[in-house]
């Protein structure tokens, strides 16, 4: 038992300092305490992302095999972590401005990160549930923090209803999984599904599961909430949902169908090879209309998880390494991308008209090149971070022999190109408008101009991730 809880440690550490944040709130003067919950909550996340990251480098389970702790977790966990510590901090003067910085905002990111990290570590159907759940139920909540925004409420309306939808598809597909494999321990499934021919009946289990991951990862045809949930949820809400609930979502997706169908790729590869092309696709093409950059960056985020699941698609080590190498390059770009979206502003209020960047060049020349670098590394322009996101995907799919998947990978992406470079287009060539205030916020001003250094810096060796990234790997695929 002592064994058991030394490995749910971190997990443990952050729902009690969850708790205690959350009575400190109610007692300590909850108008009062929400900026410093909320750094607070950001040296937590990023001490606890360092404890895990430097910690022993082994394969521990919990719990009779229902919570696993490798290399895979890990590194899924780091990256959440530090990403959630990222938003939070850009947060600050936003929600603060606004009268959003509540006490309850850093504690529901705290919950929601525990969640995460349960779903990167699930070894069991049921505890996949809960880390789930407990993710979902915080974001619907932070999604319908500006409560005198009918916007923000029919945004977080809409999250919860197709949110419970996406969980009943997954719980359905649960319980046909158990019902046919008599287990909901991973391993025990991947004992039942053995290397034969499987079950109908556990196919329809992983069908059902696929399409509540999928819901999970905004993927097409299961993204429909995205772009309402982008646009209407505050701005910083909208940065977290674009970033470290992602790699969550993708970390649980590539455990389920290799530690649980691990032995028949073929029948699942199919379906993320599906899920991957429509994706790419329908993000790719819906956005080139789009005004609002929010809407804009929730077919761009749709586009790229269909990126990711082209790696997870080539059912390899190296395509699960793939997948993780994109996932962070995607994060560190969104990160700069929603810091730039943060300072958008015009006579102290939010701006997000894709018009009013019309020549913003003249007025901000070096925020307007962070911010080309960033759209640039989007549409995998050589020779930015991005394009080596892009190039790890594709190689991972040919080499597995779903060179098609590659080929219209390629097409999708010089789609979604139109839509980066017309951003650039409007702050370099555009019309003379009158300008968005200048951004005065330096926190907002460092992590872009962090971000589109590491876009440029990073190619030299992606800041040492491909090894980090092929060890996890490795870990799960095995």
């Amino acid at each position: 038992m002592a064994d058991d809880l030394q490995t749910v440690l971190p997990e443990i550490l952050i729902a009690a300092y969850a708790m205690l944040a959350l009575m400190f709130g109610v007692y300590g003067g909850k108008d009062r305490v929400g900026g410093l919950l909320l750094w607070t909550t950001a040296a937590v996340f990023v001490a606890v992302a360092l404890w895990i990251g430097y910690g022993p480098n082994e394969t521990r389970t919990a719990f009779f095999g229902t919570f696993i702790d490798d290399g895979f977790a890990r590194f899924a966990k780091v990256v959440i972590l530090l990403s959630a510590a990222a938003i939070l901090v850009m947060s600050q003067d936003y929600m603060a401005r606004r009268d959003l910085l509540r006490f309850e905002y850093p504690v529901l990111i705290a919950l929601a990160a525990v969640g995460m990290m349960v779903m990167v570590s699930a070894g069991d159907l049921i505890v996949l549930y809960m880390g789930l759940e407990l993710q979902s139920l915080a974001m619907y909540v932070v999604a319908t923090l500006r409560r005198d925004s009918a916007k923000s409420t029919e945004a977080g309306l809409k999250y919860f209803i197709l949110g419970a939808l996406s969980s009943g598809l997954l719980l359905y597909g649960a319980s046909l999984t158990y019902g046919f494999a008599g287990t909901t321990e991973f391993a025990g499934i991947i004992a039942a599904v053995g290397e034969g021919d499987v079950p109908l009946g556990l196919l329809f289990g992983l069908v059902f599961m696929s399409a509540g991951f999928a819901f999970k990862v905004s993927a097409a045809p299961f993204h429909m909430w995205t772009p309402d949930v982008y646009e209407g949820a505050p701005t910083p809400v909208t940065a977290f949902m674009a970033t470290a609930p992602k790699m969550a979502a993708m970390g649980l997706f590539a455990r389920v169908v290799h530690d649980a169908f691990g032995g028949v790729v073929g029948d699942w590869q199919q379906i993320v090879a599906f899920l991957a092309v429509v994706s790419m696709f329908l993000g790719a093409i819906a956005a080139i209309g789009q005004t609002n950059i929010k809407r804009l960056m929730a077919y761009s985020s749709i586009t790229h998880m269909g990126f990711a699941l082209m790696g997870l698609a080539a059912g390899t080590a190296f395509g699960v390494q793939a997948m993780l190498v994109y996932m962070v390059i995607y994060i560190a770009m969104n990160v700069g991308t929603f810091a730039f979206i943060l300072s958008m502003e015009k006579d102290g209020r939010p701006v997000t008209d894709i018009d009013a960047l019309q020549m913003y060049s003249a007025k901000e020349p070096t925020k307007a090149l962070a911010l080309l670098v960033l759209m640039f590394s989007l549409a995998g322009v050589p020779p930015l971070v991005g394009f080596f996101g892009k190039f790890y995907v594709l190689r991972a799919a040919y080499e597995a022999g779903l060179g098609w998947l590659a080929v219209a990978g390629v097409i999708a992406s010089v789609i979604a190109a139109f839509y980066y470079l017309r951003i650039v287009f409007y702050m370099y060539f555009g019309d003379e408008r009158e300008a968005m205030d200048g951004g005065k916020n330096p926190v907002l001003w460092s992590f872009l101009m962090a971000s589109a250094v590491v876009m440029v810096f990073g190619v030299v060796n992606l800041f040492g991730i491909e090894p980090l990234a092929a060890a996890a790997a490795a870990t799960l695929v095995n």
